[in-house]
């Protein structure tokens, strides 16, 4: 499981709880694909062989909302506030955020940065506080699969509607068909699971991120990887062109 560090969730003054590898190299890479490709789960394995710090920004988000409003950081306010009136959270808040956490961008143990940047606005103001830090990306990785095999992915996840325990009808299936192992609740598809949207959420991505992917290619930062093939291959193949970069 992908540990979550407690000063990224709480920022402020919040004590980094993840102990460092000693002798390993301190990897800082940015992670982009579109939904469905899996990247909770590559990012997974390279937090655990790493050694990096996976940093999500819906993480934040998430925990913001179970924070009394004592504990939210200025930025976690102004974050939720947002989201309560269901308007997108801007650019400047969501750097704001991220800007409250430098000591996990600055930490040995490096960091893996996961839903920001989205813009390339957010890519050049993280570009410009990274320079403040004196930190530098060593790459971007850029996790594709075709339309039909994202389909194949997302239009196979369930979930049971009681508990929340996820399944998938290929990889994960319930041991009864639409009944939950743990509590025995029906299993269904979530709404925004179905094909139609999905393809929506697909096209939204695209448009939405390939003048991000190109800025970060003429910087000489994307690696490419094929985000349906099996997790293990993958890594490999990102060892082998991160170890190229080294």
């Amino acid at each position: 499981m992908t540990h979550k560090p407690t000063a990224w969730l709480k920022g402020g003054s919040a004590a980094c709880d993840v102990p460092l590898r000693p002798n390993q190299r301190a990897w800082r890479l940015v992670l982009l694909g579109p939904p469905g490709v899996g990247k909770g789960t590559h990012a997974a394995v390279l937090t655990e062989r790493l050694g990096a710090c996976q940093l999500s920004t819906g993480d934040i988000f998430r925990a913001a909302k179970s924070q009394s409003e004592c504990d939210r950081t200025p930025a976690m306010t102004a974050a939720i506030d947002y989201m309560r009136r269901g308007a997108l959270v801007p650019d400047e808040t969501v750097l704001a955020l991220v800007r409250e956490r430098s000591r996990c961008l600055t930490c040995a143990g490096g960091f893996l940065l996961d839903g920001f940047p989205r813009t390339v606005a957010q890519a050049e103001a993280l570009q410009a506080t990274l320079k403040e830090l004196d930190v530098k990306l060593d790459a971007v990785l850029n996790y594709e699969a075709t339309v039909d095999a994202i389909l194949r992915q997302i239009g196979g996840r369930r979930v049971c509607r009681q508990c929340g325990a996820g399944y998938h009808l290929t990889n994960r299936p319930p041991k009864a068909a639409g009944i939950c192992n743990k509590c025995g609740g029906p299993v269904i598809q979530r709404d925004d699971d179905r094909p139609e949207l999905v393809r929506v959420r697909l096209e939204a991505y695209a448009k939405g991120t390939a003048p991000l992917i190109d800025y970060y290619r003429k910087l000489g930062l994307v690696i490419t990887l094929d985000g349906s093939d099996d997790t293990e291959p993958v890594f490999q193949q990102t060892q082998a062109a991160l170890a190229a970069r080294a």
